[in-house]
């Protein structure tokens, strides 16, 4: 998990930029704010693109991406 902490006008601000978990030996991408995804560092890093889930997509959209479909 990768997060944005702070203060604001005497408030307390969070933010997620990135969450990603491992279930079923496969790497959940929940949350991914960044510029080029967390995604592709995963597959440059040699990982398949059969073991990334694209979490933040519906599972019924996750058929139209290059990357793993489980639901």
């Amino acid at each position: 998990m990768w997060m944005n902490l702070g203060w604001q006008k005497g408030d307390r601000i969070t933010g997620i930029t990135v969450y990603v978990r491992i279930r079923d030996r496969k790497f959940w991408i929940e949350e991914d704010w960044t510029e080029d995804g967390i995604a592709t560092d995963l597959v440059r890093a040699g990982v398949p693109k059969e073991d990334i889930v694209l979490a933040f997509h519906e599972p019924g959209m996750r058929q139209y991406t290059d990357f793993a479909v489980a639901s």
